[in-house]
């Protein structure tokens, strides 16, 4: 890993010092909620233009849930389709303040980006989240259920908290015969929440995500510590991986879920499952979501649409092989 800290995450983290505001943890969760919806917008990443947007309540295993989905064009499709779960720790974040990545990501990926307003804890505790997002990728996978959309090529994506939901959905497709998943982005997911990894107390303190920030998440989520190797929690506890699809995993260099981002690549590295690693050595946790000041975010948005769009490029139309 590299000794040193990028320059302009080190601002950033510098100037969030100076400004004194209160930390994360030191909040009630819809406290927690509105100072992060306000925060994210300071460094978010400029909001690409796309060619439709439209908000649909869907039929969930605990009443409706709200997606919104982007159209990179007014083009006539068949468009391939992300459904896309965004970070924020199982307890904070939203359809806004992952606007700009999904916006991002649908216009350099040329697909259907479909965010998902998934149930989130104190309120809604495990396993809520993960059945949320599972009907959602359900959903978008239904023929007819968007227009102009090809759902046989689909992927699921996610940063942080989304990339650990991403994971466990990609792995609870595997046997579902309505979804054929053809790839997943993860985005320094979290694969392990007993936090036993060198970079958990390596870089504890200091990087934005800190030791008590992560606890404070876990605790919110789970409903009690015995959870924290359950698989659908801790998607690097599942003992069968086989038949995932591609991944892209990207991690941050000064991000405590860098060693357990390496290891689930690792992992599904050994069952023959095709693997992007790469870490951004001089990053932070969420630095993705931080494109406006922070170019490496820029870089990994850039990528992971470009990964996503070669992912869908191999799957034909109506989902035909390429010869």
């Amino acid at each position: 890993m590299s000794k040193e800290l990028d320059p302009q995450a080190a601002t950033l983290i510098q100037k969030a010092i100076e400004a004194g505001n209160p930390e994360i943890h030191e909040l009630e969760p819809l406290e927690a909620r509105r100072f992060f919806a306000e925060t994210s917008k300071a460094v978010a990443v400029e909001k690409r233009d796309v060619g439709q947007v439209s908000e649909h309540n869907i039929p969930g295993p605990n009443g409706n849930i709200v997606v919104r989905a982007y159209w990179p064009s007014d083009d006539v499709g068949p468009f391939p389709v992300l459904v896309y779960f965004h970070g924020g720790g199982w307890v904070i974040g939203d359809l806004e303040t992952h606007d700009p990545v999904c916006r991002w990501l649908s216009v350099r990926a040329q697909c259907v980006v479909v965010s998902v307003d998934y149930r989130m804890g104190p309120e809604n505790k495990f396993p809520a989240a993960v059945e949320d997002c599972l009907a959602a990728t359900e959903w978008a996978a239904t023929p007819g259920c968007l227009i102009n959309v090809d759902p046989t090529r689909i992927a699921v994506g996610g940063d942080s908290a989304g990339g650990n939901l991403a994971a466990v959905v990609a792995q609870k497709c595997i046997n579902n015969p309505q979804i054929e998943l053809c790839y997943q982005l993860l985005i320094y997911p979290a694969t392990d929440l007993t936090r036993a990894e060198a970079s958990q107390t390596e870089l504890s303190e200091g990087y934005r995500l800190t030791g008590v920030l992560m606890d404070w998440f876990i605790d919110h989520y789970l409903n009690n510590d015995g959870e924290r190797t359950n698989p659908d929690a801790s998607p690097l506890f599942a003992k069968e991986v086989f038949g995932l699809p591609p991944a892209l995993i990207i991690t941050a260099g000064f991000d405590p879920l860098r060693d357990e981002g390496l290891r689930y690549s690792e992992k599904l590295t050994a069952a023959d499952v095709e693997v992007k690693y790469l870490c951004y050595e001089g990053m932070i946790h969420g630095f993705m979501s931080m494109g406006g000041w922070l170019d490496k975010g820029k870089e990994a948005l850039d990528l992971s649409g470009d990964c996503l769009a070669d992912a869908f490029s191999k799957v034909e139309v109506l989902g035909k092989n390429k010869s």
